[in-house]
């Protein structure tokens, strides 16, 4: 079996690529921008990531992770355990408090067409960004979110650390650090990060 992962590396695409390294899985890669000809065929909407199974098609990065980890048992706990609510708890936190945030301050500097931008939206953002981390980073329960071994909410998590850096966001402080640098340190992340 062989997927095929559409959308470039600097995009929610990096997390499909990450975890289909962890998981040691074969997969292609094309790597399509939003809204281009290539996804077009695959997306209706433009939107990038997609995955593509066969004849299945799945857009949205998180249900693509939520897929793999699933049906290749890793990066999980099974579903219908309390161990995996509360890392969905942790995924949809993530979403909801870090990626959301940046995705706003993103469609405020180069997404939305410019005289729809709020500019001003962005420090406040970026300041309740940093706030969410500090909170992430004292709840977490190990070096990683909830414990010894990473799951699919710190792919998104760590995905969202090398966003904010990009975006010129506040560094999260020391612990982040920390945890994005051992995020950043698996082979699996780096192989991803040169695809």
């Amino acid at each position: 079996m062989t997927y095929t992962v559409y959308g470039a590396v600097r995009s929610r695409a990096f997390r499909v690529l990450w975890l289909l390294e962890e998981l040691g899985l074969d997969y292609s890669h094309v790597p399509a921008g939003p809204q281009s000809e290539e996804i077009r065929k695959v997306s209706p909407l433009g939107k990038i990531p997609v995955l593509v199974e066969g004849d299945a098609v799945l857009r949205d990065s998180t249900a693509i992770l939520t897929y793999l980890a699933d049906k290749h048992g890793g990066f999980t706990h099974p579903a219908g355990t309390i161990a995996r609510a509360q890392q969905d708890a942790w995924t949809f936190r993530i979403l909801d408090e870090v990626e959301s945030l940046l995705w706003t301050a993103s469609k405020h500097t180069f997404v939305l067409p410019e005289e729809e931008r709020v500019p001003e939206v962005k420090p406040a953002c970026a300041a309740e960004y940093a706030r969410n981390i500090t909170r992430i980073m004292e709840e977490a329960e190990g070096p990683y979110l909830m414990g010894e071994s990473p799951l699919v909410p710190d792919i998104i998590l760590g995905h969202c650390g090398t966003w904010a850096q990009v975006a010129k966001f506040p560094d999260g402080g020391a612990a982040f650090a920390d945890y994005l640098a051992r995020l950043r340190a698996r082979p699996a992340f780096q192989v991803a990060a040169a695809s």
